[in-house]
């Protein structure tokens, strides 16, 4: 691997990061305005919305340990519409009645996946290990893009909740 290529590999990496925290604290200063039992989409209230985004922390760490395995990341198995299935288990399995323990957990959980990013060297984030889902082919990389581009679409329907337009479809 030449120089060039690992100075490359790096900012991208350093890039798909720093979006993804940025996504994130940009969706949590947003949320911290909405009253903790506000319902913001039709099956949704606070409490739901941020249980899915520590699910996801956690789904999106153990999919990127299965990616660099060469395998394809469990939450495959329960792929359909909008995540549906996939995003009940995981309101079920992180949600909290105490909202301070829950944002908490929010913030851990995104650290923690911040952080274990952070240990994987830069080439790995788009390295083709063969995994592939219905012909796509799943990186780290495209896992974080798509987390990233999931918070930025949440960020969107808040900012439409708080001025005042009617609750949205969860997306």
């Amino acid at each position: 691997m030449t120089w060039t290529y690992k100075v490359v590999a790096m900012q991208g990496k350093d890039h798909l990061i720093r979006q993804l925290d940025q996504a994130r604290q940009a969706l949590l200063a947003i949320l911290e305005m909405i009253p903790s039992g506000s319902e913001i989409y039709p099956t949704w209230k606070l409490k739901e919305l941020l249980a899915h985004l520590a699910g996801w922390d956690f789904a999106n760490l153990e999919a990127a340990q299965a990616v660099l395995r060469g395998e394809l990341p469990a939450f495959y198995a329960y792929h359909g519409r909008d995540w549906q299935t996939y995003n009940a288990q995981l309101v079920a399995q992180y949600r909290r009645d105490d909202f301070v323990e829950l944002l908490s957990s929010v913030r851990d959980s995104h650290h923690n996946l911040i952080d274990f990013l952070q240990t994987i060297p830069a080439a790995e984030f788009d390295k083709d290990r063969g995994v592939r889902f219905r012909g796509y082919k799943v990186t780290i990389a495209r896992l974080l893009q798509a987390e990233t581009e999931d918070e930025k679409t949440h960020h969107q329907q808040i900012g439409l909740f708080r001025s005042g337009q009617a609750s949205v479809a969860i997306p």
